[in-house]
């Protein structure tokens, strides 16, 4: 069974404020709920104030997510939002709104409608299927293309040329962004907790 750090309670928690952004974080491991499954074209969000899921919106093209997709909690982008986390190599489908652990291997980062929405790229922790995983290069040449056509492309028949890959990095680049996230979510979000 798995257990977090806070009190018993009789209404359910919102995962998104109440788990920290690393699992670990020494080794590269953070804790994320997921969205969305590889496959689907569907925009599932988690709803930030509550931590229900939202069909956010159906997508406009045949072009669905190649990896598994969610949120890094305690985290906020500059585009509003937590911090995004693209899971690859899942072999069986997540339950939509579960929590996972992910190993970082890299960060990509993006400009979504002029707005910073990077993503950071991970496998996931348990699967050893995946232990070989431990940079971008391990992923291969092919996938650095997918990822950055996916997002180049995904909103293209909505907002034609509204979205740029502007690079891959290593993870500690990774790292550094999750906690500039961390400190603008400390900054920004939490006051309005209170």
């Amino acid at each position: 069974m798995a257990h977090i750090n806070h009190e018993p309670s009789k209404y359910q928690l919102n995962l998104l404020h109440v788990l920290p952004a690393f699992a670990d974080e020494k080794k590269h491991i953070v804790n994320a709920l997921i969205e969305i499954n590889s496959g689907s074209i569907n925009k599932y969000e988690l709803i930030t104030e509550s931590g229900q899921l939202k069909l956010d919106r159906v997508g406009y093209s045949s072009l669905a997510y190649p990896f598994a997709y969610g949120a890094i909690p305690m985290t906020w982008d500059q585009d509003g939002d937590p911090l995004d986390i693209e899971i690859v190599g899942v072999s069986e489908p997540l339950v939509p709104g579960s929590l996972v652990e992910a190993r970082i291997v890299g960060i990509m980062k993006f400009v979504d409608g002029g707005e910073v929405d990077d993503k950071v790229i991970a496998v996931l922790n348990d699967d050893k299927r995946m232990d070989h995983i431990q940079s971008l290069e391990d992923l291969g040449g092919h996938f650095l293309k997918e990822t950055q056509y996916y997002w180049e492309h995904y909103k293209h028949l909505k907002k034609p040329g509204t979205c740029k890959t502007e690079g891959f990095f290593d993870t500690h680049e990774a790292v550094k962004i999750i906690k500039e996230c961390e400190e603008r979510y400390q900054k920004d979000y939490a006051p309005k907790l209170k």
